[in-house]
């Protein structure tokens, strides 16, 4: 594992791209067969894998040539091939798209929302990955700790941790590599490419399993070489507090501790609605939605995700908000998924206030606030529930050991003001403690 003061944005060298006609991966008619993709790397016994649903390390060179059997309606184009190519990312797809290797009824066609109808017979080409990489800039950081081996920081709301196709500026580890004054000469001969969708709130692994070369190499050298320093992760829309480990020592320290679930981290969030009972644990393995690979899901059921993993939630009703219309909720997390405690919190019913992705939407906590509260609260709460620009979710403190000193530490910061605004008017209301 290298080192955070040499680290950039640098390269993990991958298989041998796909570049001949006999590598190519071509798609038979058959719909069903059309979705398994087989490994094709150069690692040893994967081209002879009986795993009918083994994914490629590089979907590079990847071919479909598909119709298109939607049964009613229309859909993107983009939205269909992703179903099609199973476990390759909306960004990849979109970006071969957008190369112009995909072509609808023999006509190319370079827009990614195109609607698809029955019967369309559709060719599409995996575009090459580009390189990404990351290089300093100067970007205000909220630095709430910091000396010699790590740093706390407490992450604004909207600021993507690392960069990826769609946010490759910007990041916290762009300011991270500017604030740490970091070199950022590249590791010879190497290049770092990623197709991995900035959705993530999970800890401990550089790349979850739905992204692809996490079999390719250690996982130590690709973290520390495409992550420089990043222990764990908050999703883009969630604010609060962060740690960052410094050098090789600190990073393997608080990855063991992460591993461990030793960690103390405390969330708060606004709810639609408030749980029944007010208090209690959910653990509920977490997976992919198999119908929607940006969002999580709550493992209930045998066919209705991927890949579940144990999960485990604690949560406590602080004060319950307008009515019953929402809550004021703690979060204490046993593991650290992606998108745990909004999966979580949609699985209780009761999804954050915000959060798009699932279910509380601005109409739906807009209905549901204004069932509990009289008419007159009725004009206030519209203009309340207008200002909800992400999931209401707050990284509220931070405790761990010291990777040097042993030390016990823990570090706390209330709720930004777009946050603050929210709860204050909702307390305006009705409060009921």
């Amino acid at each position: 594992m290298h080192s955070l003061y040499s680290l950039s944005w640098t390269s993990i060298p991958t298989a041998r791209a796909l570049q001949t006609s006999s590598s190519l991966l071509s798609f038979p008619r058959n719909p069903r067969i059309s979705r398994l993709v087989r490994a094709c790397s150069d690692a040893a016994g994967d081209s002879n894998s009986d795993d009918a649903t083994a994914r490629p390390n590089n979907y590079a060179g990847v071919r479909l040539e598909e119709r298109v059997h939607v049964k009613s309606g229309k859909l993107r184009l983009d939205s269909w091939i992703s179903s099609c190519i199973s476990g390759i990312s909306r960004a990849r797809v979109q970006s071969s798209i957008r190369c112009g290797l995909v072509s609808v009824n023999g006509r190319v066609i370079d827009k990614v929302s195109h609607m698809v109808r029955i019967g369309d017979e559709v060719s599409c080409t995996i575009a090459e990955l580009e390189p990404l990489k990351a290089e300093p800039e100067d970007i205000p950081l909220d630095i709430v700790y910091e000396d010699e081996h790590v740093l706390v920081v407490n992450k604004p709301a909207n600021m993507v941790v690392h960069p990826a196709p769609g946010n490759a500026t910007g990041t916290l580890v762009n300011g991270i590599l500017h604030h740490c004054s970091l070199s950022t000469a590249a590791i010879p001969h190497q290049e770092v490419f990623s197709e991995a969708e900035d959705v993530c709130d999970g800890e401990l692994s550089c790349f979850s399993a739905d992204y692809s070369y996490q079999n390719d190499f250690s996982s130590g050298a690709y973290e520390a070489s495409v992550r420089p320093g990043i222990v764990h992760r908050l999703d883009k829309g969630t604010s609060g507090l962060l740690v960052v480990a410094k050098n090789e020592n600190s990073h393997a320290d608080l990855s063991e501790q992460f591993k461990q679930h030793t960690i103390k981290r405390v969330y708060v969030s606004l709810t639609c609605g408030v749980p029944s009972p007010t208090s209690g644990r959910v653990d509920i393995p977490i997976g992919r939605d198999l119908n929607n690979r940006i969002r999580m899901i709550a493992a209930t059921g045998p066919n209705n995700c991927g890949k579940a993993r144990h999960a485990a939630s604690r949560y406590k009703v602080i004060e319950v908000l307008a009515g019953g219309g929402s809550a004021l909720v703690e979060w204490r997390l046993e593991t650290g998924r992606t998108h745990q405690i909004r999966a979580h919190a949609k699985y209780l019913g009761i999804p954050l206030l915000g959060d798009e992705v699932y279910g509380g939407t601005k109409s739906m906590a807009l209905s549901l606030l204004q069932l509990r509260t009289p008419s007159n609260f009725h004009g206030q709460l519209v203009q309340l529930v207008s200002k909800l620009e992400r999931p209401c979710l707050h990284a509220l403190s931070l405790g761990f050991k010291h990777p040097y000193t042993g030390d016990k530490i823990r570090f706390s910061r209330l709720p930004p003001a777009d946050f603050a605004e929210i709860l204050s008017g909702l307390r305006a209301i009705n409060t009921e403690k």
